[in-house]
């Protein structure tokens, strides 16, 4: 039943289990690990001199490596969950899915305590990465995976006039989180040195499945679809040829998700590739100012959720997601222009922890508001998750490329470019009350 209390609150509670994969693994504690591991700095300037890895005997600069890395994991999502959720939807066993997407994540998270590039260093060798960065690739797609069938539930858990609300709350028990777990690893780690950082990987998938438990316990099961029997596989095209020729002919919704495609693919570029611009452009940065910024992104994104969803309450959620757009603009030319000292990044920081949590938070509970009633939810978010995957993998690729043929700095004014397209297409979604109010 929509507004159920305990439903809504085991729904909300999946991000705070799910949240440690995008701080910890994603963008704090092994991106600087990965970062340190396979390059050489100068001692006396600071600067990334050497960072040449060896994947199979192909050789790349590290974060290009990375991005690409991610961006592969990204298109097996994308190309995988519109079927999947298809036969989530006919066969009513969503909730599996979710969990056995929720479980790879966890595991492949947890399997990077054995990450280990060797032979790098030695008169500039390439490091050789191998097979231990693999649980990276598998431990994303768990991650993006399970957020399909996660997030297609909102819309039957919840009234269009409370999805704003609760998806800011989602997102701001995802920064808490997240956040107190990463405190635990830093003082395990870090201040009292009980153990070493490599174990804060199995943490990381412990506290996932562990919290996630709680979600499995709260979400009602779906009931499978009644029509036409068949196999599970073709029933899956079915509903996805179903969906797909529904959102065709909604214009709004077919708009939307176009303008969520270029917005969210600079967005989440930004989030996956800062700490690796940090640790290559930022004089003098040091691991803990690292921390330091990755901390407030999350504190002050927690009221970045809020203040959003407040302010969409007032002006609606396009102008909303508008304001945001134009805050991320600005954003990327103060970092290009701006941005060569810690304290200078820490600015920065604080501002993508303000409008992430906003524009993360109004995108979903847009999208949910702009669907119609339908038993089909999961296959509608695939198409959601589509557009954020795809622009997420060329969004990466893209960083990566042209950091190849230029540097760093320029791949992140790059993202300006997707940033403008998205809200040139968020300006032609046509109004209406269910993203007015």
């Amino acid at each position: 039943m929509k507004g159920d209390k305990s439903t809504i609150r085991g729904w909300v509670f999946y991000d705070w289990a799910n949240s440690v994969y995008p701080l910890i693994i994603s963008s704090a504690i092994f991106p600087i690990m990965f970062e340190k591991l396979t390059s050489i700095k100068d001692e006396e300037t600071g600067r990334t001199v050497y960072d040449t890895v060896s994947f199979f005997g192909m050789h790349f600069k590290n974060t290009e490596f990375y991005a690409y890395l991610v961006s592969i994991s990204y298109l097996v999502v994308a190309f995988s969950t519109p079927l999947l959720s298809g036969m989530a939807d006919y066969s009513g066993k969503k909730k599996r899915f979710l969990q056995f997407f929720c479980f790879m994540g966890a595991i492949s998270s947890g399997l990077l305590y054995f990450f280990n590039p060797s032979n790098g260093g030695v008169d500039y060798t390439p490091y050789a990465i191998g097979l231990t960065i693999l649980p990276l690739f598998f431990a994303s797609i768990g991650y993006w995976g399970s957020l399909v069938y996660y997030n297609s539930y909102l819309p039957e858990i919840a009234e269009p006039q409370d999805h704003n609300k609760i998806s800011a709350r989602g997102f701001s028990m995802g920064y808490l989180g997240s956040s107190i777990l990463l405190i635990i690893i830093l003082v395990l780690t870090q201040f009292t040195k009980v153990m070493p950082i490599k174990y804060a990987f199995p943490l990381v998938g412990l506290w996932w499945i562990s919290f996630a438990f709680y979600t499995f316990r709260r979400l009602p099961a779906v009931t499978p679809q009644k029509g036409e029997k068949g196999h599970l596989l073709s029933s899956g095209f079915r509903e996805l040829k179903k969906v797909w020729l529904d959102i065709r002919s909604r214009v709004a919704l077919k708009r939307y998700l176009a303008s969520y495609f270029m917005f969210n693919m600079a967005v989440q570029t930004v989030m996956i590739m800062a700490t690796a611009f940090a640790n290559k452009e930022i004089v003098g940065i040091k691991t803990q100012d690292l921390i330091v910024s990755i901390l407030i992104i999350q504190f002050v994104g927690m009221l970045g959720s809020f203040l959003f969803s407040k302010l969409a309450s007032r002006v609606g959620n396009l102008k909303g997601l508008a304001l945001a757009i134009c805050v991320w603009i600005l954003l990327c030319v103060y970092v290009y222009f701006v941005v060569y000292k810690p304290w200078q990044f820490y600015i920065a920081a604080g501002v993508v922890g303000l409008v992430m949590g906003g524009i993360q938070s109004l995108a979903r509970s847009t999208y949910s508001k702009m669907l119609p009633e339908t038993d089909d939810n999961a296959s509608y978010f695939s198409f959601f998750d589509v557009s954020e995957k795809i622009g997420l993998a060329i969004g990466t690729f893209s960083f990566g490329l042209i950091e190849s043929f230029a540097d760093i700095r320029t791949s992140v004014l790059a993202l300006v470019g997707f940033f403008v397209i998205g809200l040139i297409l968020l300006f032609r979604v046509p109004k209406s009350t269910e993203v007015q109010a």
